[in-house]
């Protein structure tokens, strides 16, 4: 069985209830999630040993959170016990016209205080095959920008594959910052992933002539966009996720892929979303998760992660909680969403 390792914060998520807006509200659903570990959840599914290291406070609110993770199959052993509180973040589901919000609580958090040499990278690496980062977990603060490297460096030199989803967050830092500290790290990075606007903030790398808020996008245009990234960075490979935004309802989701000089078009699925948090981490779950495969080509690959990470939209919080059976059928064509009796 392959075996993944994922590094990041997971945090405490406080969702309003039947779409009410923050004002509105006086009560909110509790589950948690974020985005390295929305990987490792998704993983687990697929049935590869996933492990998820980052740190949490030694209390009672911290247990939950590892309880919860737990359920779904992924080892949380490397996890440390450490700071005094989980990061939280609060979601207003939006609707129609109407978009959803996002409100951060995590300054001071247990991953944000961490600080390189308190893993023990070699020992967690042992006998893995992979290792997955985002770009969240360096901007939540120096320190932890600085125990991501080194978790991606020493992946890199165990002969581990290394992806990245750039996941920029302008809530947490400046394209100038992003670029600063992501741009170093790309030479431990062998797949890299994200969508438009993070290829532009943390790295540098526009779609000239791209408008994702008109709602509609021409994927021939990232063509420049990917070789450019292979050439700066020297990835082996590259994946662009599209979304086109009707409203807060309804979107249309695929994605492109780049391996081995050529570049596939995935599929694009209409998506009713039942909760859009966590698509993009459900699409790099499918990317690894094809690459461990043997002799599955590139676009079985990337058919694999577009249909996975449109059925994540299908589920209320972070996880995406599909098999591979379930995607596989998705991907070949049975969309229709049927009842299975």
């Amino acid at each position: 069985m392959a075996k993944v390792v994922t590094f990041g914060e997971i945090m405490l998520r406080l969702a309003t209830q039947r779409r009410e807006r923050f004002t509105q509200a006086r009560e909110f659903e509790v589950t948690y999630g974020g985005g390295e570990c929305n990987v490792a959840v998704s993983l687990a599914h697929f049935g590869v040993d996933a492990t998820f290291v980052t740190a949490i406070p030694d209390n009672d609110i911290g247990q939950a959170c590892v309880n919860f993770v737990r359920q779904f199959g992924v080892d949380t052993s490397e996890i440390l016990r450490q700071g005094s509180r989980l990061g939280v973040y609060f979601l207003e589901n939006g609707a129609a016209m109407r978009a959803s919000k996002v409100v951060y609580d995590r300054a001071h958090s247990a991953i944000a205080e961490i600080k390189p040499g308190e893993v023990d990278w070699e020992r967690v690496f042992k006998g893995k095959d992979w290792f997955h980062f985002t770009g969240i977990t360096p901007a939540i603060s120096k320190s932890a920008a600085a125990a991501c490297e080194e978790a991606a460096k020493a992946a890199s030199e165990l002969g581990l594959t290394v992806s990245a989803d750039m996941n920029y967050r302008r809530n947490l830092w400046t394209p100038a910052e992003a670029q600063a500290t992501m741009i170093p790290m790309m030479k431990y990075v062998d797949v890299s992933i994200g969508n438009e606007e993070d290829a532009e903030k943390c790295l540098g790398v526009s779609a000239e002539g791209v408008d994702v808020t008109t709602g509609e996008i021409d994927a021939e245009a990232y063509r420049p966009v990917v070789q450019e990234l292979v050439d700066k960075y020297g990835f082996k490979k590259v994946g662009i996720t599209l979304r086109e935004s009707q409203s807060a309802d309804d979107n249309d989701w695929s994605a492109i892929y780049y391996d081995d000089g050529d570049i596939f078009m995935g599929r694009k699925y209409a998506v009713r979303i039942v909760d859009r948090v966590g698509g993009g981490d459900a699409f790099s779950a499918g990317v690894i998760y094809g690459n461990l495969q043997d002799g599955w080509s590139p676009q079985q690959v990337l058919d694999f992660a577009v249909a996975a990470s449109a059925m994540a939209h299908t589920f209320h919080g972070d996880f995406n909680l599909v098999t591979v059976k379930e995607v596989m059928a998705v991907a070949g064509g049975d969309v229709t969403g049927r009842v299975q009796r």
